[in-house]
């Protein structure tokens, strides 16, 4: 059963929609810059959508409902799927609750404050992982299958992945699909620091003095539906969901396996599934940190796999790293490619250190079938093939 893209609801620091964020991604613009959200932590080049960090059911609410009414759905939709995912979910009101209970300066105590307790912090449940999906089910009056899938920097692919499975089973015809993230947490900045993982200027993907990622902001979320059911009520169709591989390295807790090995089954897995051969993919959205070795391990798999000259670029020197949102956003930015028949630019890029074809800006390419790969911690892998 084909699976198509009838919506598409996405928010980044390029833009507060999806039409802004691909312009300004087109004009090579980025919404990287220095902030010091928080007075105990140094300032950083950070992906901010406003001033300061943003809230994740704000941010889920305004991408479903721009999903919606682009797919020109209204609300109740009784029958839809949801799965909305997210590697981080409520932890920034966690922090919150913890800087109640213990106090900001005496976060190491053992005991928390006889004065504070988690029936202060409203109904805590609400900040389940799982909470937001579900608050998503509300929002759209949906009452049927609801996923809240975490798979690192991998969630919002797998999260297509798994709504494109439920579509192709036949157990719904409609899904709202994607990942959404609000990572700016003092908690994830002082844990990215320590493993010397941030950069220190700006995301620079693949290139040969590249510092590391710079976390940002986002959320996308798709309208998923069964091709039969978009064409019976004549909707618009961004794009068609070929096939998805999914695999685990097995291997270290933030490290890719240096060969590559895992990587590569989930792509060859995406294209057998997508019945396409390497040499059918016209670009590739790669997933493109900007780390040393997520950035050698990506292009060291694509020079093995596809033949020279396919395009490549990552957009996360314009976002930031979104985190789990990162395989949404990249999904979209993909669908508009498709759409437009246009590459987005890896901006940041000065000197290349991989010989590859990157694309430093953007231009009109025959764009029929596009790749996107996602990579997350703990080797979580994910590749989407999409269509025109």
């Amino acid at each position: 059963m084909k699976v198509v893209v009838t919506g598409i609801g996405l928010i980044s620091a390029l833009g507060g929609s999806l039409e802004d964020s691909w312009q300004n991604l087109l004009a090579g613009k980025s919404g990287i810059r220095l902030h010091q959200p928080f007075p105990e932590l140094t300032p950083l080049p950070l992906g901010l959508i406003n001033q300061q960090p943003s809230e994740l059911t704000m941010l889920t609410q305004m991408v479903v409902a721009s999903a919606l009414q682009d797919a020109g759905l209204v609300p109740p939709l009784a029958d839809c799927a949801v799965v909305i995912g997210s590697s981080r979910s409520y932890q920034a009101s966690w922090e919150m609750l913890a800087r109640q209970m213990y106090g900001d300066a005496k976060m190491r105590q053992i005991s928390p404050s006889p004065r504070v307790s988690l029936s202060s912090f409203g109904n805590w449940l609400d900040r389940l992982p799982q909470m937001n999906a579900i608050a998503a089910t509300r929002q759209i009056g949906a009452s049927g299958i609801v996923l809240a899938p975490m798979a690192a920097c991998a969630t919002g692919s797998w999260s297509i992945a798994q709504a494109a499975l439920l579509i192709q089973t036949g157990q719904c015809q409609q899904a709202i699909a994607g990942a959404v993230e609000a990572p700016i947490t003092p908690l994830t900045l002082a844990g990215f620091q320590q493993m010397g993982a941030l950069a220190k200027t700006g995301a620079y993907p693949f290139d040969l003095h590249r510092e590391g990622l710079v976390l940002g902001e986002g959320a996308a979320v798709f309208v998923l539906e069964s091709a039969e059911f978009a064409k019976q009520r004549q909707a618009k169709v961004y794009g068609e969901i070929l096939g998805f591989g999914l695999t685990n390295d097995a291997y270290h807790s933030n490290s890719p396996e240096p060969e590559g090995k895992s990587a590569i089954a989930a792509i060859k897995q995406c294209l057998e599934r997508s019945c396409l051969l390497p040499g059918d993919i016209d670009y590739i959205h790669a997933h493109g940190t900007a780390t040393q070795l997520n950035d050698q391990m990506e292009s060291m798999v694509i020079q093995r796999l596809f033949p020279e000259g396919v395009a490549v670029s990552s957009t996360k020197g314009s976002t930031g790293h979104t985190l789990g949102a990162s395989g949404a956003l990249g999904v979209a930015f993909s669908l508009m490619a498709l759409k437009h028949q246009i590459l987005p630019p890896c901006l940041g890029l000065q000197q290349p250190e991989f010989d590859l074809d990157i694309v430093t800006a953007a231009r009109l390419s025959k764009i029929r079938q596009v790749l996107c790969l996602s990579f997350g911690f703990g080797g979580q892998n994910a590749a989407i093939a999409l269509a025109r």
